[in-house]
């Protein structure tokens, strides 16, 4: 997991590995990723292209995606958004985390109890 081979793994990214893998819903995970990868910009907290790249690099290493992350910036002044912006961006449910709400959704249907029978 640790990107320098160093055998010591970031705070932040034993964090979005931990994140991803939660029981929680998918906002509070997404919630959770803004939290830990944005940064305070006066008055607003946003997300920068650096973090983002940092954000879609750790989660690759938790499910080993090839990402491609530079597109998903593209029009955007300062190359930073706000909170509401990333989080409409994730439910868009980007091609690169679309494992996220797939493994979520599969997670939330293990309790489903049908009353049917089958032969």
């Amino acid at each position: 997991f640790p990107r320098s081979g160093t055998g010591y793994v970031k705070t932040r990214s034993a964090a979005a590995a931990l994140i991803s893998l939660s029981g929680d819903s998918l906002l509070a995970k997404y919630r959770a990723f803004f939290q830990f990868y944005a940064v305070p910009n006066g008055k607003e907290t946003l997300i920068t292209r650096s973090a983002l790249r940092s954000l879609l690099t750790d989660l690759n290493q938790v499910m080993s995606l090839q990402c491609c992350y530079t597109t998903d910036f593209v029009g955007v002044p300062n190359a930073a958004i706000v909170e509401e912006k990333f989080l409409s961006w994730l439910r868009s449910e980007p091609a690169v985390l679309l494992w996220l709400p797939t493994c979520y959704r599969l997670s939330a249907t293990e309790m489903v109890s049908h009353q049917a029978r089958c032969k």
